[in-house]
């Protein structure tokens, strides 16, 4: 069972990266939440992995902290959702937001979540709610300001990790194009959550 690897970062994408461990190529799947913290291609980059095995697929799942991964670990275990709903909700909110909305029994924050209907989020809430005093919240990492120019290569990123959440390219960029202008942060991570609550 692989729980970590480390070696040269061969191809990243927002939702998905590919890591050369001697030779050997893991792609590895990421929450959106992750790309933005992840060093230039071909820079060494080290994650925390979650092996998820199928009957026809083994799957590995990628995290930078210990914390994000249990975090994920604690997701899957309740009914209804599976490890790609997890990547989503560990997508649309930072592990700080997400841990709280549980803790908080805030139902209506959850639902936002692409995938997340009122009963799952109540499940979240129920079997949750008291199970999360052992992570330890993530320090955030502040990305560089987004560029200023139509569609910067951050915005097209955020397009582009929209449409792998199944938005069309339209829809996408009309979502981006309203989230950076609203106030707040334009790094990767502010504008996709921005963004993901704003797609239709």
């Amino acid at each position: 069972m692989i729980s970590y690897l480390r070696g040269a970062l061969l191809e990243k994408n927002p939702n998905a990266v590919v890591v050369d461990v001697h030779g050997v190529g893991y792609e590895v799947t990421i929450p959106v939440s992750v790309y933005s913290s992840l060093p230039a291609t071909g820079a060494e980059v080290a994650l925390h992995i979650y092996t998820h095995v199928r009957e026809d697929a083994l799957v590995l799942f990628g995290f930078v902290s210990t914390a994000d991964k249990a975090l994920f670990e604690k997701l899957i275990s309740v009914s209804g959702i599976g490890p790609k709903l997890a990547v989503t909700a560990l997508s649309g909110l930072a592990s700080a937001e997400l841990i709280a909305a549980i803790r908080n029994g805030a139902v209506d924050q959850l639902v936002k979540i692409p995938g997340v209907g009122k009963k799952t989020a109540e499940r979240m809430v129920l079997e949750l709610r008291d199970k999360l005093d052992s992570i330890g919240l993530p320090a955030r990492t502040v990305g560089a300001a987004a560029a200023q120019s139509n569609f910067s290569a951050t915005e097209e990123d955020t397009i582009s990790a929209l449409m792998n959440f199944g938005s069309a390219r339209a829809a996408a960029e009309a979502a981006v194009t309203k989230a950076r202008s609203a106030e707040g942060a334009n790094d990767f991570d502010a504008l996709f959550r921005r963004a993901l609550k704003l797609v239709r």
